[in-house]
């Protein structure tokens, strides 16, 4: 396969979303006065996510104010006015049916002193996995390629790789901007982190997430990135083509998708670390809502699926993924509700996809990792799954770390990038050519 052409990029160093472009603008969190709601196909309390209490309004600040991180208010907010406009807001997205976003704008670290600038180069990556999905899909996907200080310089010169996967929702251009790339992994070199090539594959399909599974509906996102994007970044960068030299980070339904390719693939990967993973448990019928059940059964094409509110496109997306029917258009798959009774053959697909459910099987496989790493914020409701799954970690003896920190689901994800993930691979990748 001839090599795709390269285009250069440049990434904003802060990205300024529209409803922050007035000075004296604040994050109020209304998580406190939120119920339940499903995030990522999870049942859980919306006060211990950042994810539904996003709000901005304006108020009397100090000039200059940075923007805060979600839960984080660095401004005063009357309790009052916060409750006031908290549902105000909530009866707003109700009435109204406004989608909620999964992902959201997060913390902007300073600026690391000496640090040096990264290359940033945006490709195409043709995905022999994706060909003839029935979605149509993009098989030639977006990859955004950071090249460490070094790399032009030093011709000779070869480096291992971390592979990071975005979250529902979003795509790999998005999640640069949230986890403040490149300026994050720039002030992790800074720090003395040994220099590696950092890539972000773009996975946003249709319905919005391809939940890095095998599917003939949405292609199959995992050997797209556990052989076509490995094979071709090997093959066009100076890496080290070693297991012990890749290294796997994902968060939300990236955490998912390195939870799930970790498992199965670790032939291919030598270090993996798991960022607040959605999606870990099987999901009960008493979570299915008969309401949505005709709304998503009169999507017909992907404009009427842009329409869909969050957690209804979420289902589509997951449906695609899980319980794809080749015999079923125009969507192609199957939900796990029909004519008001639960489908429990759909769930049963859907149960065979969540990790808790076939961690069992890859024993073997894990124990082969270096290292594994699993976190995630103590207000997010994901917590309790990544807990589980540490717990049937530590119970087969299968050596790894788990931290809950301070934060939501996803207000320090920059933060826990630069300070965290990188040093975490800086540890445990091999940058040596005979690796062992």
């Amino acid at each position: 396969m001839a090599p795709k052409e390269k285009q250069k990029i440049e990434i904003e160093k802060s990205h300024r979303d529209p409803l922050l472009s007035f000075n004296q603008a604040v994050t109020v969190d209304c998580s406190d006065f939120l119920g339940t709601a499903l995030v990522d196909n999870n049942k859980m309390p919306i006060d211990k996510l950042s994810i539904l209490s996003i709000l901005r309004v304006r108020a009397p600040t100090a000039r200059g104010l940075r923007q805060s991180a979600v839960g984080d208010i660095y401004g005063k907010v009357p309790t009052i006015m916060t409750k006031f406009v908290c549902v105000m807001t909530l009866a707003v997205i109700v009435t109204l049916g406004l989608p909620l976003a999964a992902q959201v704008q997060t913390e902007v670290l300073p600026i690391v002193p000496g640090a040096k600038p990264v290359a940033v180069e945006r490709i195409k990556v043709h995905g022999t996995a994706l060909e003839g999905n029935l979605e149509e899909n993009a098989i030639d996907r977006d990859v955004f390629v950071f090249l460490p200080p070094s790399y032009a310089k030093e011709k000779s010169r070869r480096y291992p790789v971390v592979y990071a996967l975005h979250g529902y929702s979003i795509g790999a251009e998005q999640w640069t901007h949230e986890i403040h790339v490149p300026q994050t992994i720039e002030g992790a070199f800074a720090q003395g982190n040994k220099e590696m090539i950092v890539v972000m594959p773009d996975s946003k399909t249709v319905h919005n997430g391809s939940m890095y599974s095998s599917s003939v509906t949405t292609g199959d996102f995992e050997n797209f990135i556990a052989h076509d994007l490995v094979t071709y970044v090997d093959a066009h960068y100076r890496t080290i083509p070693n297991r012990l030299s890749r290294g796997l980070v994902g968060h939300s339904m990236g955490g998912y998708g390195a939870t799930r390719i970790g498992m199965k693939h670790s032939d291919v990967f030598g270090s993996l670390y798991i960022m607040s993973p959605c999606c870990l448990s099987p999901r009960a019928p008493g979570s299915l809502k008969p309401e949505d059940e005709k709304v998503l059964e009169a999507v017909k094409t992907p404009e009427d699926s842009a329409k869909l509110g969050f957690f209804q496109r979420a289902q589509l997306a997951t449906a695609a993924a899980w319980s794809p029917d080749p015999s079923n258009p125009p969507l192609y798959l199957d939900l796990p509700m029909k004519d008001g009774t639960v489908q429990l053959d759909v769930l049963a697909k859907w149960t065979a996809n969540a990790p808790l459910s076939f961690v069992d099987q890859y024993i073997g496989n894990l124990r082969q990792y270096r290292a594994i790493s699993i976190d995630v914020g103590d207000q997010d409701g994901l917590r309790v799954d990544a807990g589980k799954l540490h717990d049937v970690l530590d119970t087969y003896g299968i050596a790894n770390s788990f931290e809950v920190y301070q934060g939501t689901h996803t207000s320090k994800v920059a933060d826990r990038f630069q300070n965290h993930v990188m040093p975490f691979f800086n540890k445990n990748l091999c940058s040596q050519k005979d690796c062992r």
